[in-house]
């Protein structure tokens, strides 16, 4: 017989600060304790869920009293839903808490020397700033468990109630949160989705279920831009033409705005897009977004920033940190689309982009085309394997690298692969300050950190960018 594990309940417990991916912390008896659900200045009961001989882990329970810093958080599903974390906080103290963030990471795991680092970019819109939103159709409601002994009490059944549209709930990969309004893109998002819901209620169609393998309504896409355009895919299970033609026809007569429709038939036993080909309903294919000057071409599969103006902000201190003079060629790694480097492209003599995803580099090549750009050359493949002796003499030797790998940083042979290549200046955009830290540290073999900015991308969650700024040493 399995024994069972004593459930461990600390009472009374003041959060004295913030930790990291969105979890506080308190002291206990000289043991730190990493906290979920609270934040600094909140009085805790905290389940453990971890426990060591020097730190443990652990969920709120019960909030006993309220931090003064704390703010009615202005959705409605905050607290269920899972994809803002912070919303309890303003936004000045969310900003202070991702400053500290890439402080610790900065200094615990890097452990080099660094310049101050300068204060956060903060955002001007903190709500609506999403160009792109996923949403999830299932036949499995996420219900929180309050709610689920209620209706257990009464004799319902919660899983013979309709289905959901909405986010995956967060542990659960077959179960989604019903959503109403989400505050984090514009209108008419969620009038699309609640509209593709209802249809297919209404004619007694299911939602997906992902642990069985069925259903014909499976996901959406949303996407926005500043110029007014409006991307919608969906979806589906299997295929049926007359019931998909109709929703088509039905959301394009409700919603006007769109200006390109898509569909996608996914029977794959998970909802990833890459091997798949979206197919064009009406419309162009695609939409156009623009930075500054720059227009960029976004496909159903294209990686766009997913938020347009600290993009802007975020690639024009990419640029400052590049120093650029009109003179230099310039090295893009993990290119994507050829965001970046098109983006400093004005002030650069060259520009070479390199990236793994081969269709990305195509977009990166068109995205080029369309800017009537004829200094830069996109590649795709792995840098550790292209940039040799001979790619240096066809292309050029770089004189600045941008770097902006995805959360896991660059792999060890990449850096390696930097400090032997030696340019100049390198430019390190993060979407993960740990991994780049860790990555500083080994960079420190040759370069010195002379410039940090954080940026913050996402308000109300626990993500944040950081662009660093190294130099070579002198005696490298």
């Amino acid at each position: 017989m399995r024994k069972q594990k004593k459930r461990i309940i600390l009472e009374n417990i003041l959060v004295e600060d913030y930790a990291a991916e969105g979890r506080s912390l308190a002291r206990v008896d000289g043991k730190v304790v990493f906290i979920e659900g609270a934040v600094p200045g909140d009085v805790v009961d905290v389940q453990l869920t971890k426990n060591k001989s020097d730190w443990a882990e652990g969920h709120t329970l019960f909030i006993k009293s309220f931090s003064p810093d704390r703010v009615q958080p202005f959705c409605s599903h905050f607290g269920v839903c899972g994809g803002c974390q912070w919303q309890m906080l303003p936004y000045e103290q969310q900003l202070k808490y991702k400053q500290k963030q890439v402080t610790d990471n900065l200094t615990r795991i890097g452990r080099i020397r660094l310049p101050e680092i300068m204060p956060i970019v903060g955002a001007d819109d903190t709500r609506y700033y999403r160009n792109k939103m996923e949403y999830t159709f299932a036949t499995r409601k996420y219900i929180p468990s309050d709610e689920f002994r209620k209706l257990k009490a009464e004799g319902i059944d919660p899983d013979a109630l309709p289905g959901a549209a909405g986010f995956h709930a967060r542990g659960f990969f077959d179960k989604v949160v019903e959503i109403d309004t989400c505050h984090l893109q514009e209108e008419p998002t969620n009038l699309i989705r609640k509209f593709a819901a209802a249809y297919t209620i209404e004619k007694g169609v299911p939602f997906y279920n992902i642990k069985e393998h069925q259903g014909w309504l499976r996901n959406m896409f949303v996407r926005n831009t500043s110029t007014g355009e409006l991307m919608v895919n969906i979806i589906f299970g299997y295929e049926d033409v007359a019931l998909r033609e109709d929703l088509l026809n039905q959301l394009l007569k409700a919603f006007p705005q769109i200006t390109t429709l898509l569909y996608t038939i996914n029977t794959k036993k998970n909802d990833s897009l890459f091997d798949l080909h979206p197919q064009i309903y009406t419309g162009k294919g695609y939409i156009i977004e623009k930075l500054e000057d720059f227009q960029f071409k976004i496909s159903p599969k294209s990686f766009f920033q997913t938020n347009t103006k600290q993009a802007e902000k975020l690639y024009r201190v990419t640029r400052d940190f590049a120093e650029l003079n009109g003179t230099q060629t310039v090295y893009d790694l993990y290119c994507g689309t050829g965001s970046i480097g098109i983006f400093v492209s004005k002030q650069a003599a060259k520009v070479v982009g390199v990236e793994v995803i081969a269709d990305a580099i195509e977009d990166a090549k068109e995205n080029a085309a369309l800017n009537g750009l004829t200094q830069t050359a996109f590649f795709a493949g792995d840098v550790i394997d292209i940039c040799d002796d001979a790619f240096f003499a066809a292309h050029g030797r770089p004189d600045v690298v941008i770097t902006d790998p995805p959360r896991a940083g660059m792999h060890e042979k990449l850096v390696r692969k930097l400090l032997d290549i030696a340019a100049p200046l390198i430019v390190y955009v993060s979407c993960n300050p740990a991994t780049q830290a860790r990555d500083l540290a080994l960079l420190d073999e040759k370069y010195e950190v002379t410039k940090i900015q954080p940026v913050d991308m996402f308000p109300h969650t626990l993500h944040i960018e950081n662009v660093v700024q190294l130099k070579l040493r002198k005696e490298a």
